[in-house]
């Protein structure tokens, strides 16, 4: 049977049954104490770009205030094993949606990968390169034979060699260590002399907290174009429209409740899992609060179409993908 998808279905559906059934009146009671999202829950799997942190806030409360089910959603949150995956998973059909960055979607279009950016979680730049503050590293000139850790590959490498250039030095003269999920620790063990990945609401409070002070390279300031640091992919060959709106629209919802009301809804998303409810996660909710999108679906043309520009005009890509290959504006399109 498919689910109900309208009043009108569900009306038409308990005429037929009062035709037949002798006990129409229970029918009736019984269709009335349904809610709809049970009566047509869809199943949606998103894919984290990390394990669960204040960045995927909007996602959580989300689905906790109940915004994903009164739209008929039901979405499973998943945290991947390798933070690369999830584009490449959105991308072969393994799941709805995926939380990646832009720079990536850039790359990743370039290379043929059937992906588009359908909505923005964190609308500014979050990266950084991050370094100790009491190091050796005073310039991005010195990391010139040093060793700099990594997490996602592909992406981080090309952010990286445009901001090594700028300042005289080649990909070639550093030593790339892949450190997985650990930057900042990688960092204060010196296991590495700067990580490129860290976010700045993130690993510089992890590393504070520690007693350890960093210190950012802010790529927007280092030569890059300002980019969304989060967003929303799906695979532009399997698009289900419908629902992708609904999600932006829960998100939208929890975003604002989040601005109006940030003490309470931290709360909420803490009691999710005491592995959450810490000193870290307390100041990296309040750090990464402003920079969330409030309007999720809308598509900024302008930042898009700079940032290919910039990859293309660096050599970075081959051939400009046009914007509508890259995202779309879920509202318009």
């Amino acid at each position: 049977m498919r689910p109900l998808e309208t009043v009108c279905d569900l009306i038409s559906l308990v005429k037929s049954w009062l035709r037949i059934s002798s006990k129409g009146l229970t029918v009736i009671v019984f269709f009335i104490s349904i809610s709809p999202s049970a009566l047509a829950s869809q199943k949606v799997t998103l894919l984290l770009d990390w394990f669960i942190n204040p960045d995927h806030g909007p996602i959580i409360i989300a689905k906790e205030k109940g915004f994903f089910a009164d739209r008929g959603l039901n979405v499973e949150i998943i945290a991947p094993a390798d933070p690369a995956d999830p584009p490449k998973l959105v991308a072969a059909g393994r799941a709805d949606l995926a939380i990646s960055y832009q720079p990536q979607l850039h790359l990743q279009v370039a290379e043929g990968m059937p992906l588009t950016r359908v909505g923005t979680l964190v609308a500014t730049p979050l990266n950084c390169l991050l370094v100790l503050a009491d190091g050796p590293i005073k310039n991005i000139s010195d990391l010139k034979g040093k060793k700099v850790g990594f997490s996602v590959a592909g992406v981080e490498e090309v952010l990286l060699k445009t901001i090594l250039e700028r300042n005289g030095v080649k990909l070639s003269d550093i030593a790339l260590v892949n450190v997985n999920w650990s930057l900042s620790p990688s960092l204060m063990s010196k296991q590495v002399d700067a990580v490129i990945g860290a976010f700045r609401n993130f690993e510089l409070n992890q590393m504070d907290i520690e007693g350890v002070k960093g210190r950012c390279f802010y790529l927007e300031e280092e030569g890059l174009p300002a980019y969304d640091e989060l967003i929303y992919v799906a695979n532009k060959n399997k698009l289900d429209r419908k629902m992708i709106k609904k999600f932006l629209d829960a998100t939208e919802l929890a975003t604002q409740f989040m601005i109006n009301h940030p003490k309470q809804s931290w709360n909420i998303f803490k009691k999710t899992s005491k592995e959450l409810d810490d000193e870290l996660n307390k100041r990296a909710w309040v750090d990464t609060l402003p920079r969330f999108a409030l309007r999720p679906a809308a598509l900024d043309h302008g930042r898009y179409s700079r940032f290919e520009n910039f990859l293309k005009e660096a050599g970075l890509i081959k051939k400009q993908s046009q914007i509508q290959d890259l995202a779309i504006d879920i509202g318009k399109n």
